[in-house]
């Protein structure tokens, strides 16, 4: 039986619309999965959290994924996306080309090492509860109980999160793909 997962992306390395556009294509080809959203574009603030981002701005959104892809097995084949689109996977908090984050897995909660679900800082985040509240709105956390639209409402973050101008990410493209990668 497929679970709805729930995936954030983002870039402020090089061509960022088109690192996005790549990374939700190639969701879209993962085995046993299939994508039924994708959030608009989003224009966001780098947040200095300890760590440096880079000073380029963000492009972040959210992909709505349906899989029977393992949580584990998920976050390998996330992992390897980023590589495949060349992210430094040894400076993960510094500037990058795409940054692949499981959000939810279904109503799971996952306290494993190197993987945690809910994503455990999400409902800090402007520029991932803006995105996620277009495509979940009433998604409900699983610890929490509260749905997207309430923690965005309730969210003390303040970055700048803007709408994105640019072509729309289309579910069930398939050009840009990398070659190497082994969905």
């Amino acid at each position: 039986m497929p679970e709805t997962v729930f995936i954030g992306f983002g870039s402020n390395v090089g061509d960022r619309a088109d690192y996005c556009h790549r990374a939700v294509t190639l969701l879209g080809l993962l085995p046993h999965s299939q994508v039924t959203g994708v959030s608009s574009l989003y224009e966001t603030e780098p947040i200095n959290d300890g760590t440096d981002p880079g000073e380029r701005w963000f492009l972040n959104g959210v992909v709505v994924l349906d899989t029977e892809i393992p949580p584990r097995s998920l976050l390998s084949f996330l992992r390897e996306i980023e590589r495949a689109l060349g992210r430094d996977l040894d400076n993960r908090a510094g500037p990058r080309t795409i940054d692949l984050d499981l959000l939810f897995y279904g109503a799971h909660v996952i306290d494993e090492p190197d993987l945690i679900v809910p994503h455990p800082r999400l409902h800090q985040r402007r520029f991932v509860l803006v995105p996620l509240s277009e495509v979940a709105p009433h998604w409900t956390h699983p610890i929490t109980g509260l749905s997207v639209a309430q923690m965005l409402d309730r969210l003390t973050d303040r970055s700048v999160v803007r709408a994105f101008s640019s072509p729309s990410i289309r579910v069930g493209s398939r050009a840009g793909c990398p070659s190497g990668l082994s969905a």
